[in-house]
């Protein structure tokens, strides 16, 4: 059965600003970031300041990263209601149920249901990569911090070498680069088979902030 389908402003400026802005600094960063790390491309002479230059890109994309993700924060407090930070905390018993009906869905065991703004897995994936995105700019900021003293590196993340051993630091700011970028093919994937499923225009709405709903799921 067909439904007639209304256009729903779903995700405002802020929220597709800084999804793209979060997308370049990830890209930046994990260029960047492999390359400090283990250097790919090495310098043939003095002027060529290979590493020089992509150490100040990663600072550079590390202070675009921190910036998007307080706008981001800041928006969650007084955006709409699909960019409110209600929508990434599965801690109610409905919430919990979508999140388990979710799965089931992606694992092809039951039907899908059209959502206007997150799922409620899409919620909770994106409240753990915020997580994720906070421990990468404190870990960041903690390495940054060895060789630069003062209050304001102590704040972004030199407190976090009274928790951890440096080696271990750095360990976990790299390996959740992966995390990242795994989570970047993933969601790239998801988003597109769900749009292929529902019709709902979501891949571009990420451009245009808006989403095609059928009548009957106006309230999801």
């Amino acid at each position: 059965m067909k439904y007639e389908r209304g256009r729903v402003y779903t995700w405002e400026f802020p929220v597709r600003f800084t999804h793209w802005i979060n997308f370049l600094c990830v890209l930046a960063l994990s260029v960047t970031g492999y390359y400090v790390g283990r250097p790919f491309i090495h310098a043939y002479s003095s002027t060529q300041y290979i590493m020089g230059w992509m150490r100040f890109i990663h600072f550079v994309a590390a202070y675009a990263f921190l910036m998007s993700i307080i706008i981001r924060l800041y928006w969650s407090l007084v955006g709409n209601k699909h960019a409110c930070i209600c929508e990434w905390l599965p801690f109610t018993g409905e919430k919990l149920k979508r999140v388990a009906d979710d799965i089931k869905c992606y694992l092809f065991l039951s039907k899908s249901s059209c959502h206007v703004g997150h799922t409620a897995l899409g919620g909770l994936t994106y409240l753990l990569l915020f997580l994720v995105f906070l421990f990468e700019v404190f870990s960041g900021f903690a390495l940054y911090s060895v060789n630069h003293s003062g209050v304001i590196w102590a704040l972004l993340g030199g407190w976090l070498k009274s928790i951890m051993e440096l080696s271990t630091i750095r360990l976990y700011h790299h390996l959740f680069m992966y995390v990242i970028l795994v989570f970047a093919m993933v969601h790239v994937y998801i988003a597109w088979f769900s749009d292929s499923r529902d019709k709902t225009g979501l891949m571009g709405s990420i451009f245009t902030g808006y989403k095609f709903i059928a009548e009957k799921d106006m309230k999801q």
